[in-house]
């Protein structure tokens, strides 16, 4: 008598193994930013400004690469994931209010870019990411600055002022490496190899 075959059926793919393939270097790079946000943040460069400030606009860089090559769901997606990443950092390394702020800014920002950037998605390949980001970039610093430290002695305003300057500087800068990645969405976007259904 035989020993009967073991046969190990193939490794089909579903939707959501699918998704999760694609949306690691998404939400990997938004980990990686926001943590690094977080350790820069505390580094003053003068009385109104961090080093965060030229670190953080990554996140809507990294937003606008999904959002162009997996569209808006999965740019949610890895804002949701972001928000919580940021929320935990945010109280290892600040008190609750800050983290609170933090929080709180950074979904409405990351959701108010992925809209804009749909509004703005058949026009130039610029104008998306550029006005996406730049209007994310006045809602994450009017609602974290509000919430972080309005009624405090501290001059908020001003604070805010350099932080979104810095904010509109880097959505232009980042132009660039947006442009560059541009051609590579396509491999990214299709199925990871030995998927393909």
């Amino acid at each position: 008598m035989r020993a009967p075959v073991c046969r190990h059926p193939a490794v089909t793919p579903t939707p959501l193994r699918d998704t999760l393939l694609r949306l690691a270097l998404p939400v990997g790079a938004m980990a990686a930013v926001i943590v690094l946000s977080n350790f820069l943040v505390q580094h003053a460069i003068n009385d109104w400004l961090t080093w965060g400030a030229f670190s953080y606009p990554l996140v809507f860089l990294v937003t606008d690469l999904t959002n162009r090559a997996l569209g808006p769901q999965a740019a949610r997606r890895v804002a949701f994931v972001g928000f919580a990443i940021a929320v935990l950092v945010s109280l290892a390394l600040a008190p609750w209010r800050i983290a609170v702020a933090s929080g709180a800014a950074f979904l409405f920002a990351q959701l108010m870019d992925v809209a804009v950037f749909n509004r703005w998605r058949q026009a130039s390949w610029w104008k998306a990411p550029l006005i996406g980001s730049l209007v994310a970039s006045v809602v994450d610093t009017a609602v974290f600055f509000f919430l972080a430290f309005a009624g405090t002695d501290m001059n908020w305003l001003m604070l805010a002022t350099g932080d979104l300057a810095v904010k509109a500087a880097m959505a232009a800068l980042l132009l660039a490496p947006y442009r560059l990645l541009l051609p590579h969405l396509q491999t990214w976007a299709a199925p990871p190899s030995g998927l393909a259904r």
